[in-house]
């Protein structure tokens, strides 16, 4: 009777091992790994742009609201200040400290200068930290780029960005882990094949980025620079400029982006005005 039912319950269980290791191979493998989080899009908190005291002040309610609404972790879309002296870095540094979660910045124009030299880099790098590099957060890839690199290329440095960016977002693809750029500059402001002017990249450089990002999984492409919040999807990413803490040209408050990433590889992001504003503070 043993034998008789070993013979009959043994078919059944190697086709539920079949049916198991089949499902698994289905799903792909960063998809597993991948969980529902949360993180903060901030852009020019530039120290000095609005008033020195008041962007000081403003930075300052920023990083406190913030930590009591425990994102996961929060970017700064670039110009950190509005001229890069011992001062200005120091006071950032300052007020950055009180995060209570990672902080992950992009360098702006106003950070290495419209034109980066190796001593602006250096400077950068030593007072802030690294101006490129990648974080990895339940199964997606954070890419945070040097947009001043390819605006204003800088021989021996805008190449080594260039291969690092590429592998970066291959090496990302490969994973099946989707990809959330970071940078200063917008790619364009509201279609692809405009002209260049001081608020995006050039054709060419724009063109390969997004050809880039196309094919190797990027959802989301935040920006700052703008001091205007614009909104739009090319081939299924966001391209997103927020509010500033410093000064908005199209008249919106003092705030900043909530984005929320769920398991599905969704990304949804809403306002969030700066609370305890001075009642006399009005939009800037």
């Amino acid at each position: 009777m043993t034998n008789i039912l070993s013979v009959q319950i043994r078919p059944i269980l190697s086709c539920l091992l079949v049916l198991i290791v089949c499902g698994l191979d289905n799903v792909p493998a960063a998809t597993a790994k991948q969980k529902a989080f949360s993180f903060v899009q901030m852009c020019d908190t530039q120290l000095g742009m609005g008033g020195y005291e008041h962007d000081v002040m403003t930075f300052t309610l920023a990083v406190k609201q913030i930590n009591e609404m425990k994102p996961d972790f929060v970017v700064i879309c670039g110009d950190l200040v509005q001229t890069a002296n011992d001062k200005s870095f120091k006071d950032f540094n300052r007020i950055r400290a009180g995060f209570k979660l990672p902080c992950h910045c992009a360098p702006g124009n106003h950070d290495v200068s419209n034109n980066p030299t190796p001593e602006t880099l250096r400077r950068y790098r030593e007072t802030i930290g690294k101006d490129y590099f990648s974080v990895e957060h339940k199964g997606y890839t954070l890419v945070v780029a040097n947009t001043q690199l390819w605006k204003a290329p800088l021989a021996g440095e805008s190449e080594k960005h260039d291969t690092w960016f590429k592998e970066t977002l291959e090496a990302a693809k490969a994973k099946s882990s989707p990809v959330i750029v970071v940078v200063h500059y917008p790619l364009f402001l509201k279609s692809p094949d405009e002209k260049e002017i001081y608020y995006n990249l050039p054709i060419p450089k724009r063109k390969e980025l997004l050809e880039l990002c196309v094919e190797n999984g990027v959802v989301g492409f935040l920006a700052g620079h703008t001091h205007r919040h614009i909104a739009k999807t090319y081939r299924g990413i966001q391209m997103v400029n927020g509010e500033t803490t410093s000064k908005n040209f199209d008249k919106r408050p003092m705030g900043f982006r909530l984005w929320n990433v769920n398991t599905r590889r969704e990304l949804s992001h809403r306002f969030v005005p700066l609370e305890g504003m001075p009642a006399s503070e009005a939009p800037r």
